[in-house]
């Protein structure tokens, strides 16, 4: 038998992890924060030299590389209630006098969604809840049509971008989303500055462009936004947005939303504004006015590598993004500060003796809070070398205080596991590991609380999307993970707002940077491990069981939809309906549901146990080969070729249904929910949209991709691994 991986590295990880230092983090966090840092402006550029000069100052080779893409600022932004009396929203975020940074208006982009369409409409208001499509299904039950009509949705139970696209799929002409107290202001906590609670004027800046379609530059679908690069016109872009939006604060909504008349809300429905709310129509108009400049700026992209001394071909890759919709101390400064002070820790690691085995690549993404566009158009562009080199990706965003929050591959699922058993959290003094497991114990449902007990491994969350690790995974088929902590403090009220900076931070969330350095200690530590392990630290048999657990989460689906749906009959052949609170509509009963036919998921269970099985077969083999492979170079090169191919036999050239960019048949975005995973989309999808023989054909493509991870595994076990 070999060593644990963890016995394998422990000095050297016991010696980085002494290295990152807190202290580092906040400065970091203090110079990057200092003024704002949007894509294209002048501090983005600024930041991005000041982190290839560190790179270079702690012994990495660096450079950047820079892209051209889309970016719409916008010209002219006007919001007006026309109808029953006359109101401009303000659209303005005020200086806080407690917090320095937040009064450099000059260098402030204004809030809005990036890549709405321009647009000057004037309609009714109508009230649609989070905007998701179940809150349309609530309003058709009661007569309510948005066609004509400009909806306010509130931010939250979504993504952005979801809610003016479902509006514009019901006819709606244009969107606002504001955020409600209920969600993240005063309901929460004490308003900023008191507290850290969205105030009445903060707004949630952000993209709402179509990225569960495609994400990255929207001129160049698939491939890098290079110089060279054939490019769109604006007029064939399927990922803009087809009605005007804009975000708003709460002060700026509560006219608009206590003008509405028509049905009180159902309590669901209902903010924590002072007014009743009703969905409308009427007698409340609004009009509409958007336009921007739709501009093409560059993206830097800092890259920075430490080349391997026995693998060099084989990379392990470690992301962030830099740039910010504001100030961005939080989103992004928390995780790029980590980033940094882990790259500036392996430096020191290297200074001490210490050489990996791989190439280690750092890198600072640009244009994330667009739309992914510099870690997307970086993977396009270097499509070919990922496929051949990446061994996988560790991505951080923002990071707070509290318990350790891993998701990705379940192929690293074993490595998340034994590197969080190895870190103290700095609370509770006990390891990441224990306090996560502590918290389903205390927090979890009844399955959970068990399998946190029983289970060897805590599972790890798929990833879903909204940030740097989505290209890697879903489009290239790197496998990926996305590391950060939170859970104890609240940064919802500040959210891609002026007042994300580090008074903020420092006043509110990881005030001493001590979960940042233990951020640090977990990242780097895994870097290690799959840097310098001889055979890469797969584990088969956390992905089987992963698996087997999503083809049963589809079977309950499929049952739960016929029987809601004979459910609904029933009380429709009974006569027990609810009836519509409208004097002047008939009575009538709905039309009956079509019960959702059996689908064969016999192909689906046959695929998921071979992986099972075969998965078995890899971990002894692999148990069994390690010593050896230790002593033969040669050998483990082989075998992590196959290896580095694991996670791309779960994806598909053809990609998803209406989206051929996604590749990933096990994870992706939600169509229709944007950042949440949605897990073996393709047949989940299409139950959920009861397109049914659309699910027995993705239910066929994913046993495919199962037997075609299976066969490879069983390849390297009887042949690679003998």
């Amino acid at each position: 038998m070999s060593l644990p991986l963890a016995a394998q590295n422990a000095g050297w990880d016991a010696k980085f992890r002494a290295i990152p230092d807190a202290k580092n983090i906040g400065e970091y966090m203090k110079r990057m924060s200092a003024r704002p840092h949007h894509l294209g402006s002048p501090y983005d550029k600024d930041n991005a030299e000041w982190i290839l000069s560190r790179f270079k100052e702690w012994g990495w080779d660096a450079h950047i590389e820079t892209y051209d893409v889309l970016f719409p600022t916008p010209k002219e932004r006007v919001v007006e209630m026309v109808a029953p009396t006359a109101f401009k929203l303000k659209l303005e975020e005020p200086a806080v006098a407690l917090d320095p940074t937040s009064g450099q208006k000059a260098e402030q982009l204004p809030s809005f969604n990036a890549y709405s369409i321009d647009g000057d409409v004037t309609g009714p208001i109508v009230y649609v809840n989070y905007g998701r499509p179940q809150d349309y299904d609530d309003l058709d039950r009661r007569g309510i049509q948005v066609t004509g009509a400009i909806v306010i949705a509130r931010y939250g139970n979504s993504w952005r971008g979801i809610k003016p696209k479902v509006a514009a799929e019901h006819g709606a002409i244009g969107c606002l989303i504001y955020s409600d107290p209920m969600d993240d202001g005063y309901s929460i906590d004490d308003a900023f500055p008191d507290g850290p609670a969205r105030n009445g004027s903060g707004v949630q800046r952000g993209s709402v462009m179509d990225m569960p379609t495609y994400p990255g530059d929207p001129l160049t679908p698939g491939v890098g936004a290079t110089a060279g690069a054939k490019r769109l016109d604006i007029k064939d872009v399927t990922t803009l947005t087809k009605i005007p939006v804009l975000p708003i604060s709460y002060a700026d909504a509560q006219p608009l939303l206590s003008a509405l008349r028509g049905p009180v809300v159902p309590e669901p429905w209902r903010g924590a504004l002072p007014i009743t709310y009703h969905m409308g129509p009427g007698p409340a108009r609004v009009h509409l006015k958007l336009a921007f400049d739709w501009n093409r700026v560059p993206i830097y992209d800092v890259i920075a590598r430490m080349q391997g001394s026995t693998y060099p071909d084989e990379w392990v890759i470690r992301g962030n993004h830099h740039d910010a919709w504001v100030n961005g101390a939080g989103d992004p400064g928390s995780g790029m500060s980590v980033v940094l002070e882990e790259a500036r820790a392996l430096g020191e690691l290297a200074k001490q003796g210490w050489r990996p085995k791989r190439t280690l690549i750092y890198a600072a993404w640009d244009g994330e809070e667009q739309a992914l566009l510099g870690s997307t158009e970086w993977v396009e562009d270097h499509d070919k070398d990922l496929r051949e080199h990446a061994v996988a990706y560790i991505n951080s965003d923002g990071t707070q205080r509290g318990f350790f929050n891993p998701s990705g591959s379940h192929s690293l699922e074993q490595l998340v596991n034994s590197v969080a058993r190895d870190v103290e959290d700095p609370e509770t003094k006990m390891s990441v590991w224990k306090r996560s497991q502590a918290r389903r114990i205390a927090t979890g449902s009844r399955e959970e609380r068990t399998e946190a007990r029983t289970r060897s491994d805590l599972r790890i969350a798929a990833l879903g999307s909204g940030s740097d690790y989505s290209s890697f995974l879903q489009h290239n088929g790197v496998p990926s993970l996305d590391l950060r902590f939170g859970g104890l403090d609240n940064n919802d009220g500040i959210y891609h707002s002026i007042y994300d900076d580090y008074y903020y931070y420092t006043k509110f969330l990881d005030t001493d940077f001590a979960y940042g350095r233990t951020l640090a200690q977990v990242a780097g530590s895994m870097m290690i491990r799959l840097a310098d392990a001889d055979l890469l630290p797969f584990e088969f048999t956390n992905l089987s069981d992963t698996v087997q657990t999503y083809v049963k989460e589809l079977e309950a689906l499929l049952k739960t939809q016929q029987d809601d749906a004979r459910e609904r009959n029933k009380q429709i052949d009974e006569g027990i309906f609810t009836a519509i609170n409208d004097p002047k509509r008939p009575l009538q009963a709905p039309k009956k549901e079509t019960v959702a036919p059996a689908l064969n998921f016999a192909p689906l269970e046959n695929a998921a146990e071979a992986l099972t099985q075969a998965a078995a077969r890899y971990h002894a083999a692999a148990e069994t080969a390690r010593p050896k492979l230790a002593l033969n170079t040669s050998a483990a090169r082989g075998a992590n070729a196959r290896l580095m191919q694991a996670e791309r036999q779960l994806t598909d050239d053809a990609g998803l249904p209406k989206r051929p960019w996604y590749r990933h048949l096990l994870y992706a975005p939600g169509f229709y929910t944007g950042y949440a995973v949605k897990t073996m989309p393709g047949v989940r999808e299409a139950i959920e949209q009861k397109e049914y023989a659309g699910a027995e054909i993705e239910i066929a493509r994913v046993a495919k991709a199962l037997e075609r991870e299976a066969a490879l595994l069983d390849s390297i076990s009887s042949s690679v691994l003998r």
